[in-house]
């Protein structure tokens, strides 16, 4: 399995390289990954740079490990990478960190590989409790440690939890421990992620977890929960830059935290919504928020 994942890689990166070669006259090379919210950004990206007189390439779509490595390799410029992804899964980082210090960190450990952290946005695709905004707003609970109180004063309230969240080992079980407090195993119901938002939406428990900038959030009038003692990881959006393309374009830098300024987790879950629930393209939607923004 090993020797096959190193060949679908290589492969993936061949892909890359063919492609940037077709395109070698590109100012600049923009990546994504192959979700909406990752979609989204880049075809922003590319068409907000356009507008400032690059040329752009978008390289949209591609698997996180295959465009970490392609921009290493100097095949992509530019994309929008998550402080967490960083920390956990490409520099093996396991400590428990603030969302400062995560990005303080990431910062460092990947300029030893040439990449340069841009100002970080406001958007943070963690996981994250949600409930009804109404339930939630006629309970009294807007933070998870109200979550805790209204649970330890005798309320029975039913979570959704998809799988992974309910066993990994950062998941449920320290969550509960960190907030003292415990759902009970009879109250809580594990299922497929993509399950979970309509078994909140139709009050068939009272709790989900969820992603935070997902688009049914809004579009299902969810209530995200502040983590209030910082226990999930932080997943920020931001660019991330190579070091000698931004040697070549300085002005890159202040341009692109200008965009990463606009993004937050209700911004992002409200363009994510436009696609996902709305049927909206990607394109579209983008274009839409940089006009609105007096972008392009």
């Amino acid at each position: 399995m090993k020797h096959l994942t190193s060949a679908l890689t290589s492969l993936a990166l061949a892909g890359v390289l063919t492609a940037a070669s077709t395109t070698a006259s590109a100012d600049l090379v923009v990546g994504g990954k192959n979700f909406t919210e990752q979609q989204i950004i880049a075809s922003m990206t590319t068409q907000y740079l356009e507008a400032l007189g690059y040329d752009v390439d978008n390289r949209a779509g591609m698997g996180s490990a295959v465009l970490r490595q392609a921009q290493e390799n100097g095949q992509i410029d530019l994309y929008w990478e998550y402080t967490g992804t960083s920390l956990i899964t490409y520099n093996d980082i396991s400590e428990r960190l603030d969302p400062e210090e995560t990005y303080a960190r990431v910062k460092e450990l990947d300029a030893e590989v040439g990449l340069v952290w841009l100002e970080p946005s406001a958007a943070n695709n963690t996981y994250a409790l949600a409930m009804r905004e109404d339930d939630a707003e006629e309970r009294g609970i807007a933070t998870i440690s109200d979550l805790a109180e209204a649970i330890n004063d005798g309320e029975e309230l039913t979570l959704a939890s998809n799988a992974e969240f309910y066993a990994r080992d950062d998941g449920l079980r320290p969550l509960q421990e960190m907030y003292e407090f415990e759902f009970g195993r009879r109250n809580v119901s594990r299922m497929d992620t993509g399950l979970t938002y309509p078994a909140l939406r139709d009050g068939q428990v009272d709790v989900s977890v969820v992603f935070a900038t997902d688009g049914r959030i809004p579009a299902f009038d969810l209530r995200v929960l502040e983590d209030d003692l910082e226990y999930f990881p932080a997943y920020a959006l931001t660019p991330v830059i190579r070091a000698e393309t931004l040697e070549e374009f300085p002005e890159l830098e202040e341009q692109l935290n200008a965009l990463s300024a606009l993004l937050d987790d209700a911004t992002m879950a409200e363009l994510n919504a436009r696609v996902d629930v709305e049927r909206e393209t990607i394109e579209r939607v983008a274009e839409s928020f940089l006009e609105e923004h007096d972008l392009l």
